[in-house]
C-alpha cells in the first residue's frame, strides 16, 4: 500500500505553512501567494525539525560567565554609531532599503576601509560579475589587494570560500540557492536556508557578515519574517535616490540600542558620513515667513532641522492639510488647537507643513515649532532666524518639557544660535538666551 503524501502550502511573501490552499495568506494578506512544496522540500522540513536532544544541563545565571564581544570599527563613524560602536566579530547584518538608495556602495566602501585595515574582506555578488564590481570600485577609489571579489550564487560554494576571511558580504540573500532544496532563488525556503547556513558559519568560523536584502513595495525586506529573527542587526537605508541625503537606521541590534541613526551624503567618491549632520537640514538665510528652527533627537544625537510652513486662502469648501516628515494626525491635532486657543480662522486656508532635508520628524519636540511656522506663515511674519522653538503641546494648550534640553541647546550653540523657546529654563547654565512659554498662547508674545 503506497504512503499518503504529505500536502504542505508556502506563502512565498512571508514563509506562512498550511496543510490546504488558501486564497489569501492569513499572516500577511498576501493573495494568490501559496505555493505547494515539492514531496523533497517537505521531506528536508521534517528532517531540519528533528533536532537532536541536548545533553546541556540548566545553570543558574549567576553561574554563567560574562561574554565580551569583540568590536572592531568600520572605519565609517555613521555606521559605527547606528550598530552601536563597530562591528562584532560573528555579527550578522542585514541591510535592506529601495534600489539606488546606496547599500551595494556603502558596503564596498566598508570593505575596502577593512582591508585597509589589515583585515581580509571577500565581497560575493550574485547580481553583478566581479568585472562590473571591479569598475564601481575604481570610480570609489576602494581598490586593494586584501579585498577578494566572488561571483557566485551556489551557497555550497561560498561556504567553502569563507574560512579563509574575516568579513564577508552578500549581495544580495535573494540570489542565493542551496543544492538541497529545489525551489527556485529567492523562494522563502532558499531564503530561509541561505541565512541560517550564514548564521551558522558566522557563529562558528568569528567571521562578520553583511547580508543585502531586496525590499517589498511595502518597504519591508523580501524573504520570511524568521529571515529578521536570525540576524544579530536589522539596517534599513532611507532616502530619495535622486538626492544627496541618505539616512541609516537600525531597527534590531543585539549589540546596542535602536534608536541611533546614521546620516550620510551621496558624492561622487560614494557615500561618506556626514560629519556636519545638522547643516543638511537648515540654512542660514534671511527672514522669511512660515520658516521655524527647532532641534529634535534621533537616538543620542541632536540635529537641528528647519520647520516650513505655508497658509493660503481657501477658495473651496475643504481646505487641504497636507505634511512631509511629520505626522498628518498630529498636525490636524495642532490646527484645531490653534483655532480653539488662539481662534485663528484656519478652517477657511490650506496648510501645507515639510520638514527640510528630507528627515521624518518621529517625536513631540517639534510641536511649537510647527505652530510658530503656521502663524508665521498666516500673519506673514518672519521670525528671528536665530531663534528655536522647543516643546510638546498638548490638546489642552499648554508647552511642555522635552527630554534631554541640555542636549538641544548645546547643538544649538554650536551653529550659532542665541535663543530658545522652552517650556521651562534649564537649571544649568546655556550657552542659549531661553525664553519661557509654558502656554501656547504666549507663543504670540515671540512673533
Amino acid at each position: 500500500m503506497s504512503k499518503k503524501k504529505t500536502l504542505l502550502f508556502e506563502c512565498q511573501s512571508c514563509g506562512f505553512q498550511s496543510p490546504k490552499w488558501l486564497g489569501k495568506c492569513p499572516q500577511c494578506n498576501s493573495w494568490e501567494s501559496l505555493i505547494e512544496l515539492s514531496s523533497e522540500q517537505v521531506a528536508y522540513l521534517q528532517h531540519s525539525a528533528k533536532s537532536p536532544i541536548s545533553s546541556n544541563t540548566a545553570r543558574a545565571i549567576t553561574e554563567i560567565e560574562s561574554e565580551e564581544f569583540v568590536k572592531f570599527s568600520s572605519l565609517e563613524s555613521e555606521l559605527d554609531i547606528v550598530l552601536g560602536g563597530g562591528i562584532v566579530a560573528g555579527g550578522l547584518y542585514l541591510i535592506g532599503g529601495s534600489p539606488g538608495v546606496g547599500k551595494s556602495t556603502l558596503l564596498l566602501k566598508v570593505a575596502y576601509n577593512l582591508a585597509k585595515s589589515g583585515k581580509k574582506v571577500l565581497y560575493v555578488s550574485g547580481e553583478e560579475s566581479a568585472g562590473q564590481i571591479k569598475s564601481r570600485a575604481q570610480r570609489l577609489e576602494c581598490l586593494h589587494p586584501d579585498l577578494f571579489l566572488l561571483s557566485e550564487i551556489e551557497l555550497e560554494n561560498i561556504l567553502s570560500s569563507l574560512s579563509s576571511f574575516e568579513v564577508c558580504i552578500i549581495d544580495s540573500i535573494q540570489t542565493l540557492f542551496s543544492n538541497s532544496i529545489s525551489s527556485a532563488p529567492g523562494s522563502v525556503a532558499q531564503v530561509r536556508e541561505s541565512t541560517f547556513s550564514l548564521m551558522r558559519i558566522a557563529k562558528q568560523k568569528n567571521i562578520a557578515i553583511f547580508i543585502i536584502g531586496h525590499i517589498t513595495k511595502e518597504g519591508s525586506i523580501a524573504g520570511p519574517r524568521v529571515l529578521e529573527h536570525m540576524v544579530d542587526s536589522v539596517l534599513y537605508f532611507e532616502g530619495d535616490p535622486s538626492k544627496e541625503l541618505r539616512i541609516l537606521r537600525g531597527f534590531k541590534n543585539r549589540f546596542g540600542n535602536t534608536s541611533e541613526v546614521g546620516i550620510f551624503e551621496m558624492k561622487e567618491t560614494g557615500l561618506v558620513s556626514a560629519k556636519e549632520a545638522s547643516r543638511l537640514f537648515f540654512e542660514n538665510k534671511k527672514k522669511m515667513a512660515g520658516s521655524a528652527i527647532t532641534v529634535i533627537l534621533e537616538g543620542s544625537r541632536a540635529l537641528v532641522l528647519e520647520i516650513q510652513a505655508l497658509v493660503s486662502e481657501n477658495n473651496y469648501s475643504i481646505p487641504k492639510r497636507l505634511a512631509t516628515g511629520f505626522d498628518l494626525n498630529r498636525l490636524n491635532m495642532l490646527l484645531a488647537l490653534l483655532e480653539r486657543k488662539l481662534q485663528i480662522p484656519l478652517r477657511g486656508y490650506d496648510v501645507f507643513v515639510n520638514v527640510a532635508g528630507g528627515i521624518k520628524i518621529n517625536e513631540t519636540g517639534a510641536d511649537l515649532a510647527i505652530i510658530a511656522s503656521i502663524i508665521s506663515s498666516f500673519k506673514n511674519r518672519p521670525l528671528n532666524p536665530t531663534t528655536a522653538f522647543i516643546g510638546e503641546v498638548s490638546l489642552i494648550g499648554d508647552v511642555r518639557e522635552v527630554g534631554n534640553l541640555d542636549v538641544r541647546l548645546k547643538e544649538l550653540a554650536h551653529y550659532g544660535f542665541s535663543k530658545a523657546i522652552v517650556p521651562k529654563k534649564p537649571n544649568n547654565p546655556s550657552p542659549i538666551t531661553c525664553y519661557e512659554a509654558n502656554e501656547v498662547t504666549k507663543i504670540i508674545d515671540w512673533m
